[in-house]
C-alpha cells in the first residue's frame, strides 16, 4: 500500500508536468512559428537561434541548466537589488519551464507547416466576405491548424510525455524517482519499472484516443 500510494502521487506528477509543459510548448511554439514567418530578419533570426539551441543541447543539459541556472540568476538580480532574500527553485517550475522551452521550438515547426498549409485564397474570400478576424482566425484558420498540424503536435506530445522522465534528476517526485526509492529499498528494480512502463502506455493509449477523436471532429484523415 506504501509504495501504491508513491506511486499515484508520481503518476499525477508526470501527468501534470506534461500537461503544463505542454501548455507552455504550444504557446511558446506559436509565438516561435509568428517569428518565421515574420518579414522582420531580426525576428527570423532569433527564431533560428533559438531552435538551433534547442536542437544541439541534450534535454537533460538543458533540464539542469534551468534549475540551476535560473536560479543563480534570480539570486544574482536579487543581490543586485540589495534584498534580503534567496530563492530556492522548485523542481516542478524548473521541470516545465525546461521541458516547454525544449519542445517549443517542436511546436514552432509543427504551427509553421501548419500555417503554410492553409490556402491563401480561402483567407482573402474571408477578408472579401467582411469577415472579422476574430471569426477568421476561429472559422477558417483554426480547423484548419488543426487539421494539417495535429498529426505532429501529437507526436510531440507524447515524446514530450516520455521526457518528463528527466525531472526525476532534480528531485521532483515523478514516478520514475518513486520506482528508484522502491526499487533500491526492495531490490525489485523490474517490477516497479514495469509499473512505471504501463502507467505511460496508459496515458499514451489514452492521449492518442482522445486526439484521434479531435482529428475525426474536423475530418482529419
Amino acid at each position: 500500500m506504501e509504495y501504491g500510494y508513491l506511486f499515484l502521487e508520481g503518476a499525477v506528477y508526470t501527468l501534470a508536468v506534461g500537461v503544463v509543459s505542454l501548455v507552455i510548448a504550444t504557446v511558446l511554439g506559436i509565438v516561435i512559428a509568428l517569428m518565421k514567418l515574420s518579414s522582420l530578419r531580426s525576428l527570423q533570426w532569433a527564431a533560428r537561434f533559438y531552435t538551433t539551441v534547442v536542437r544541439g543541447v541534450p534535454d537533460l543539459v538543458m533540464m539542469l541548466l534551468f534549475f540551476y541556472g535560473v536560479q543563480i540568476i534570480i539570486n544574482n538580480i536579487i543581490e543586485v537589488l540589495e534584498l534580503d532574500i534567496y530563492i530556492l527553485l522548485n523542481p516542478f517550475l524548473a521541470g516545465v519551464l525546461a521541458i516547454g522551452f525544449i519542445f517549443g521550438a517542436y511546436m514552432a515547426e509543427t504551427f509553421r507547416g501548419a500555417i503554410l498549409a492553409i490556402s491563401r485564397n480561402e483567407i482573402e474570400a474571408a477578408h472579401a466576405y467582411g469577415l472579422s478576424g476574430k471569426v477568421l482566425f476561429w472559422r477558417i484558420i483554426f480547423p484548419q491548424l488543426i487539421r494539417y498540424g495535429l498529426s505532429s503536435f501529437t507526436n510531440n506530445w507524447l515524446v514530450l510525455l516520455k521526457t518528463t522522465s528527466l525531472v526525476s534528476v532534480i528531485g521532483l517526485n515523478d514516478m520514475v524517482r518513486m520506482a528508484n526509492v522502491a526499487a533500491s529499498s526492495t531490490k525489485q528494480p523490474f517490477i516497479f519499472y514495469s509499473v512505471v512502463l504501463v502507467i505511460f502506455l496508459i496515458y499514451t493509449s489514452v492521449s492518442l484516443w482522445g486526439l484521434n477523436v479531435l482529428k475525426k471532429r474536423y475530418h482529419f484523415s
